[in-house]
């Protein structure tokens, strides 16, 4: 154990091609994995599917070396994550830069350092550190995920000059009707988005309708060059939580607890919960919602100061908390002990499922969905049987929907999925279909 520590902390600072004592990766065909978000970086949904992907694949016969960024590049960081790297995953940790942290002057850069996203400089770093890796474990695949672009920028880049396929996975599309908002931004990504979905040799995307999405407005793309990977959950996670039960009892003088843990948007078409502030509001002026009765968590929504004004002009301090970011496992221990877990999700999102909502169903646990009607959430959410759904921006079906979960709690029967539901949505599962799309890649 104290081996693989020092191996870890080593990573942490230096690259793979450095680190001494650590272990060489076991014999198997090599995969290399482009990341932006894998350990130590903190409060990224993303992070945990490259890691679960890096901890799993060795199951199915693929061995990672991954390929990410050094930990300054992250506005956040943790160590609570890095004990889940795999003593025998090579991380090479490449030079990398935040153009808003690091190449400001006075809080202005320049915008060619922020293309096609304000880790560009990473490119610099990684295209050597990918070669090397390449040169050295002889990989037979290259996959890379965005968000961020520059990842997907890397992969071309490295699968350009090795010739090593490369299958690019997208956890969201980059361009949507309003975003990016920014418009240098947006004229990247409008140029790199059909070269990277024409250059890499499979596509996989989170759910069906970034890949609806993406065939409509690239038909010309062969239909078989498309495959479905949903994030998940990892059981290890979640293994020391009580048993699930559908049944719950109120404790004795203590308010029900609802929970939503994970970035927020302004926006009523993004994942904003002003309107679900302002429901909350009126039913506390009708006295059905009460301080005793209900408290509510918002952890680490990136939009506190957006959110304070709000809950203080519905008077909801003593039932709204705003609270900071905390490691992924305390944040998993709070949602498996919530009464009842909330999603926020507006209808330019209709196309996404949030990689939380499967952490949801493993922690079993009631769920307030405000997502939009017709959206690939809403139809996971209401297959496995939930039906306390509203859409974002509807305030007389969010008070309904509040009012009715209510008392679904104090009745003591709540809706929680089966386990054959739940099962389909685990990281194991999700790396094995990763390696069958990895075998029919490098098979040709």
């Amino acid at each position: 154990m104290e081996e693989r520590g020092a191996c870890i902390a080593q990573m942490s600072v230096t690259n793979a091609h450095d680190e001494g004592g650590c272990k060489e990766p076991r014999m198997g065909k090599r995969v290399l994995m482009v990341a932006f978000h894998y350990p130590p970086a903190h409060g990224f949904s993303g992070t945990q599917r490259g890691l679960k992907f890096s901890r799993y694949l060795p199951e199915f016969g693929w061995q990672p070396l991954v390929l990410s960024a050094h930990p300054r590049a992250y506005p956040d960081v943790s160590q609570s994550q890095m004990g889940e790297i795999p003593p025998d995953v090579v991380v090479e940790r490449a030079f990398a830069l935040d153009a808003v942290r690091h190449l400001a002057i006075k809080g202005r850069y320049s915008r060619l350092t922020a293309l096609p996203d304000r880790w560009a400089a990473w490119w610099l770093g990684a295209i050597p550190a990918g070669l090397r890796l390449i040169r050295k474990h002889r990989p037979a695949v290259i996959w890379s995920t965005y968000p961020t672009a520059t990842a997907h920028l890397i992969a071309w880049t490295l699968s350009r000059l090795s010739g090593l396929p490369w299958v690019a996975d997208f956890r969201d599309t980059m361009v949507i009707e309003k975003w990016p908002q920014d418009p240098w931004v947006r004229r990247v990504f409008n140029l790199l988005e059909p070269r990277y979905l024409d250059r890499c040799r499979l596509i996989t995307v989170t759910n069906p309708g970034i890949q609806r999405l993406y065939q409509a407005r690239y038909p010309q793309l062969a239909h078989d060059k498309w495959r479905v990977i949903t994030n998940g959950f990892d059981d290890a996670d979640f293994a020391h939580l009580p048993a699930p039960s559908s049944r719950v009892s109120k404790r004795p003088n203590t308010p029900w607890t609802w929970v939503h843990s994970g970035r927020l948007y302004p926006g009523l078409d993004s994942r904003d919960p002003s309107v679900f502030l302002e429901a909350l509001g009126r039913l506390k002026q009708q006295g059905v919602v009460t301080p005793e009765r209900l408290q509510i968590i918002l952890r680490a929504t990136d939009m506190d100061e957006s959110l304070r004004p709000l809950i203080q002009r519905y008077q909801l301090e003593n039932i709204v908390t705003l609270a900071p970011l905390v490691p992924y496992s305390e944040a998993v221990d709070e949602m498996g002990k919530a009464d009842a877990l909330l999603l926020f999700q507006g209808h330019d999102f209709n196309h996404l499922i949030p990689a939380k909502l499967f952490e949801y169903f493993r922690a079993r646990r009631p769920v307030l969905a405000l997502v939009g009607e017709g959206g690939d959430a809403a139809g996971v959410l209401q297959e496995a049987g939930y039906d306390l759904l509203a859409p974002l921006d509807d305030r007389s079906r969010i008070q309904s929907a509040i009012e009715r979960l209510l008392e679904q709690l104090e009745q003591g029967g709540v809706h929680v999925p089966e386990d054959e539901v739940v099962q389909r949505y685990s990281r194991r599962a999700g790396a094995g279909q990763l390696a069958d799309v990895l075998e029919y890649v490098a098979e040709g």
